[in-house]
C-alpha cells in the first residue's frame, strides 16, 4: 500500500470482493456530510473531535490508550488496509493515516482527492449508513518515531543533542506571524519555519495533491537528512504535511501531537 490512493484505484478496491473484506473505509467528516452521501461501505468518524494537547507522559499514556479504543470500535481486526478521506487530501484523513501509522495496526492510505473528486469521477455513491464493527485490539506499541511531544520540541531548540532539527509551522502565515491567535499567545515556536499546509493542494484538480515535483520543490530547502518536526493548531494540518513528506522520500519526519494549543497556551514557554 502506498499513502495515497487515488480514486480509480479505491473504486478497484471497493469492487474486489477479496479486497474489501480487508479493507476498513474512513469518512471522516461530519456526519451531515456523510448522510448525504458517501463512498460505498464507509463508515463515519469524524477525527477533527479527537484533538489533544498534553503530551507529558501521563498525557502521551492516556492518549494511547484513548486511541487504542477508538481504532478497535472501528473493527480493525482481520484487516489489512485502512483509507481515509474527507472532501480534499485534507487534515481530518491525515490525522488517520498518521494515527495508523503511529499506532502500527496496518497500513494505512489518504485517498487523493477525498469525496470530490471521488464525485468528479462519477464513481458510485450510496446514503445508507454503515455500522462500526467493534472488535478489541491488542495493545499496540506505538510507533515513536513518529511523534514528538513538548520535551522534545523544547529540546530540539539547542544543539546539545547533536542533531539538526527542523521545527515545521504547517499554519497559516497570518496565524505564524500573530496576526491572528488561536491560544492564550500569539506567534510560533521560536525558530520554526512557516510552509502552509495548503500549499501541498491543487485547488484546481479537485482538491488533490500537488504532483509530486511541485511538492519537492516546495520542501527543497528542508535536507533528507534532517529530523524534522511538523506542528499546527491540533496535529491536523501537520499529519497532512507528514504524509507528504513521507511520500517524499523523507525518513525522520514526527508530528508534534500537542501542537500550538499546547504550546500557545502554556504560559511558562517563549514564543517569537
Amino acid at each position: 500500500m502506498n499513502l495515497m490512493l487515488s480514486a480509480k484505484e479505491l473504486d478497484s478496491m471497493v469492487h474486489d470482493s477479496k479486497l474489501s473484506r480487508e479493507t476498513i473505509i474512513v469518512d471522516t467528516r461530519p456526519i451531515g456530510e456523510y448522510l448525504d452521501g458517501h463512498i460505498p461501505g464507509a463508515i463515519n468518524l469524524d477525527l477533527m473531535q479527537f484533538h489533544w494537547i498534553d503530551t507529558s507522559r501521563t498525557g502521551i499514556r492516556h492518549f494511547n490508550r484513548q486511541m487504542n479504543i477508538l481504532l478497535s470500535n472501528l473493527g480493525l481486526v482481520d484487516k489489512k488496509f485502512a483509507i481515509f478521506y474527507d472532501n480534499i487530501s485534507g487534515p481530518s484523513a491525515s490525522r488517520g493515516v498518521w494515527l495508523s501509522y503511529y499506532l502500527s495496526q496496518l497500513d494505512a492510505s489518504i485517498l487523493d482527492g477525498g469525496f470530490g473528486r471521488w464525485k468528479a469521477e462519477g464513481l458510485e455513491i450510496e446514503k445508507e449508513t454503515n455500522a462500526f464493527s467493534h472488535s478489541k485490539l491488542a495493545a499496540a506499541t506505538a510507533n515513536s518515531d513518529v511523534i514528538a511531544d513538548l520535551k522534545m520540541v523544547k529540546s530540539s531548540m539547542t544543539e546539545q543533542s547533536g542533531k539538526k532539527y527542523v521545527l515545521l509551522d504547517c499554519r497559516s502565515e497570518e496565524e505564524f506571524d500573530g496576526r491572528v491567535a488561536r491560544a492564550l499567545k500569539r506567534g510560533h515556536i521560536p525558530h520554526a519555519i512557516n510552509i502552509d499546509w495548503s500549499l501541498n493542494i491543487d485547488r484546481k484538480r479537485n482538491g488533490r495533491f500537488k504532483s509530486m515535483s511541485d511538492l519537492a520543490k516546495i520542501y527543497s530547502l528542508i535536507a533528507k537528512s534532517d529530523e524534522i518536526i511538523t506542528y499546527c493548531q491540533g496535529g491536523y494540518r501537520a499529519a497532512n504535511t507528514f504524509i507528504v513528506l513521507k511520500m517524499l522520500g523523507y525518513e525522520k519526519v514526527r508530528m508534534y501531537l500537542g501542537s500550538w494549543g499546547e504550546w500557545g497556551n502554556r504560559p511558562d514557554l517563549t514564543v517569537e
